[in-house]
């Protein structure tokens, strides 16, 4: 049923995001465990994104449950990347228009534009899924009942934790939820921040390392995915490998957290470390040949 054998990986994550939540609900807090739990909650939101573009069944039910599942454990809709994302942040790709640009506030990437980054993206994003859903009323009333639904089964699910126990809900629910929505919008900053929206294949950042892609569905292979969206997670290394020569070496990077901490932790005290807008130099080199030419 499954449409890649590589998604059983996709189901035991699932599977053990959710054990996870039995777990630690009923047998206490541990800081292994809760730590486990959060990397399972960012793996979701990973795991969303992917399901989003390559469903996981040739079977649409049980697409449509998994979407369900997902949205239980992501902390937001499933269908809304759709708007957010398919429709929108991979048709402009950090070009104007599109919703989760990166230099909407500031043309810098230090803590603050980062740690920022997440709530400003979240709030402008809400529009095209307003927009979604009013396009649906109209011209699928099937998918929009599908796609509302979600909402109300990530409510009740919250809802029904809180009433049971508001502090495990608040613990083991809500905080790793809104730790995988905040996550993930944090690896979309980071992947595109100053790098050259206008470029084929300088758009993106890179985290080329083994385990970073391991541990997170090869979701560091960046720029082949918005080369060729349409690829199963499993196939993107590969397919990176052919268009590796073609990207600059600064936007390949090594592991996730390597990145961090020179970028935003040293960076603030060493410039050696503080990346260059790719951007703005592409647009102050249009300028200067603009002038020439008058």
């Amino acid at each position: 049923m499954l449409k890649f054998k590589a998604d059983i990986k996709t189901l035991i994550y699932l599977s053990l995001t959710t054990a996870m939540l039995f777990i630690q609900w009923n047998f206490g807090f541990h800081p292994v465990t809760y730590i486990i739990s959060l990397y399972l909650a960012v793996t979701v939101a990973v795991i969303a994104h992917n399901h989003n573009h390559v469903p996981m069944w040739k079977s649409k039910i049980l697409n449509d449950i998994t979407d369900y599942w997902i949205t239980l454990f992501y902390g937001f809709p499933a269908f809304a990347w759709t708007p957010t994302h398919n429709k929108n942040h991979h048709k402009f790709n950090n070009k104007e228009g599109d919703y989760t640009i990166t230099y909407r506030v500031s043309e810098k990437n230090n803590i603050f534009t980062l740690l920022s980054y997440p709530s400003i993206s979240s709030y402008f994003q809400q529009n095209p899924i307003v927009v979604y859903l009013k396009f649906l009323w109209k011209n699928n009333r099937s998918k929009f009942f599908i796609s509302i639904m979600q909402y109300v089964a990530l409510i009740l699910f919250i809802g029904v934790a809180l009433l049971i126990d508001w502090k495990k809900a608040l613990l083991y629910v809500v905080i790793p939820q809104q730790f995988a929505l905040f996550s993930v919008l944090i690896f979309n900053y980071i992947q595109h921040v100053h790098a050259d929206e206008e470029s084929d294949y300088n758009h993106s950042r890179n985290f080329v390392s083994p385990t970073t892609n391991f541990l997170l569905f090869n979701n560091g292979f960046h720029t082949i995915h918005h080369y060729r969206a349409s690829i199963h997670w499993s196939e993107t290394p590969e397919a990176h490998k052919k268009i590796d020569h073609l990207i600059e070496p600064h936007l390949k990077e090594r592991g996730f957290w390597p990145y961090i901490f020179k970028a935003y932790i040293i960076a603030p005290f060493n410039k050696t470390f503080r990346t260059k807008s790719m951007r703005l130099d592409r647009i102050a080199k249009q300028k200067k040949e603009e002038t020439a030419n008058v």
